[in-house]
């Protein structure tokens, strides 16, 4: 644990329960420390590289200079050709969209639940963020926004996401994506890079977060960052053999027992998971958003997290970034 997270640390007093949570903040920062001192730093560098250019002045016109940035009104005024000059805005905001369905919370199958697969997630990202000097922020919904962390720099700052991340209380009701995306259009107005982390299991009606996530794309580079419980691996059904088993849906309490003896019962359940994944993809797709799937371990494996984000980044790279 490093003496700047100690010094960064929340003040929780003898409450044992919030002391243990800002333990596992601490341990999830430290096991993300290698990740965003080494491989990941110069990958962020070159995904990331700010939110486009900004006016830095109006100069004279010099042999050279692209005829396209001169500035007709200046030029007129003066009698001599004037030109804009930009330079490039490294400054970045980064702004996470987390899921507090309960589902999120659920740890299924899973070494973690969804929700602490998302925080280890948030934590790799928001340090790397961080290193950089850039800007982090936290939206929080249910069917409605539940927290809102204005974007902000510092170490102090992360660890509170991350905390935020771990602590915030399971929704009780249904998800709605679509007031936290109107929500970020409208609070967020810098452009940003947001990472929406959520299952997906049910975003709420398709069409109204369809376009709300249309329109928070056109103002911000959205990134969908998929939570895969294992429940959704066909793999699990193999693994499972032939027995039982019983399933309950978190956020209605709906109770289901599934015979994995059944051959048909098996096809059914796995053409339904992929009738579902294929219908967030064409989402995805419709809303043009790259997608980042995070599977949730079956067993603890520190790398798990890693993986799936340096797959991310040098998707970004190859492709170039996505502005």
């Amino acid at each position: 644990m490093s003496d700047e997270t100690q010094r960064a640390g929340v003040r929780l007093g003898d409450d044992l329960e919030l002391a243990e949570l800002l333990e596992d903040v601490r341990r999830i920062e430290a096991q993300s420390e290698r990740l965003v001192s080494g491989v990941m730093a110069g990958g962020y560098k070159s995904v990331f590289r700010g939110t486009g250019i900004e006016f830095e002045e109006i100069r004279e016109y010099v042999e050279g200079d692209d005829p396209r940035s001169v500035d007709w009104s200046v030029t007129a005024r003066v009698g001599r050709p004037f030109v804009k000059t930009y330079v490039e805005e490294r400054d970045l905001t980064m702004v996470f969209a987390l899921d507090l369905s309960a589902s999120m919370a659920d740890g299924g199958f899973g070494h973690w639940s969804a929700r602490q697969t998302a925080a280890r997630i948030a934590a790799i990202l928001a340090l790397s963020a961080s290193r950089n000097d850039d800007k982090v922020g936290l939206v929080a919904f249910s069917d409605q926004v539940e927290r809102f962390v204005p974007a902000g720099k510092g170490l102090r700052h992360v660890l509170r996401i991350v905390r935020d991340c771990l602590a915030l209380p399971a929704a009780t009701g249904a998800t709605d994506m679509a007031p936290a995306l109107e929500f970020l259009s409208r609070a967020v107005r810098r452009h940003a890079v947001v990472f929406v982390i959520s299952d997906f299991l049910d975003p709420g009606d398709d069409a109204a977060w369809r376009k709300a996530l249309r329109l928070c794309a056109r103002r911000h580079d959205v990134v969908a960052v998929r939570i895969l419980p294992p429940e959704l691996d066909p793999e699990l059904l193999r693994d499972a053999g032939a027995g039982l088993l019983r399933l309950v849906d978190p956020e209605t309490g709906r109770r289901e027992t599934i015979d994995l003896r059944s051959r048909a019962v098996r096809d059914e359940y796995t053409r339904r998971v992929a009738a579902w994944r294929s219908r967030v993809d064409e989402l995805f797709r419709r809303a043009e958003i790259d997608v980042m799937d995070v599977p949730v371990p079956r067993e603890l494996d520190r790398d798990a997290v890693a993986g799936p984000i340096l797959r991310f980044f040098r998707m970004r790279q190859l492709r170039g970034t996505k502005r």
